[in-house]
């Protein structure tokens, strides 16, 4: 993306879905919570997951802007959208599906926020914010930390880098 940015003079854009769920996360370290299976909460894990998704938008905004590189990096949640996530859940997926299929949005209107971040002029030059709806808007003080996102930035690489 660096390169095809450069070379055609054009912004590249990196789009992470989230999720409003990042909300389920109380502070703490990515290395004691990523593995911990004494504790482990699949509610957790998910607000983990998508307050990872936030953290690394972030972090990657930040580290493209100090190279100078035309590349934005934002992160959104898509809305309460049909899907399977529920399926393991017994009865509360019955009530998700007979109550909640009234309030969530379809696969389109889903898609509509990311989209709007890859593709819309209007936010050009815009990185390492969060949308949902297609507007900007706040997510959790977890997610506005530098400090956590630089934290699961290194922690990530520890996981993935052969020495």
């Amino acid at each position: 993306m660096k390169i095809t940015s450069f070379e055609q003079k054009v912004e590249g854009r990196v789009v992470n879905v989230s999720s409003t769920g990042h909300h389920f996360v109380n502070k703490g370290t990515f290395s004691d919570q990523i593995n911990d299976e004494s504790s482990y909460s699949h509610i957790h894990a998910y607000g983990l997951s998508k307050l990872a998704n936030i953290l690394h938008a972030n972090e990657l905004a930040r580290l493209l802007k100090e190279e100078g590189v035309n590349i934005t990096v934002n992160s959104l949640h898509p809305g309460f959208i049909v899907t399977e996530i529920f399926r393991n859940f017994g009865i509360f997926k019955v009530l998700c599906n007979a109550i909640l299929r009234h309030f969530v949005k379809d696969v389109s209107q889903g898609a509509a926020t990311t989209c709007y971040l890859a593709l819309n002029p209007k936010v050009k030059g815009v990185t390492g914010e969060y949308f949902s709806d297609s507007n900007l808007v706040k997510p959790s003080s977890n997610a506005m930390d530098p400090m956590l996102g630089k934290e699961l930035w290194e922690f990530s690489l520890s996981l993935t880098t052969t020495k």
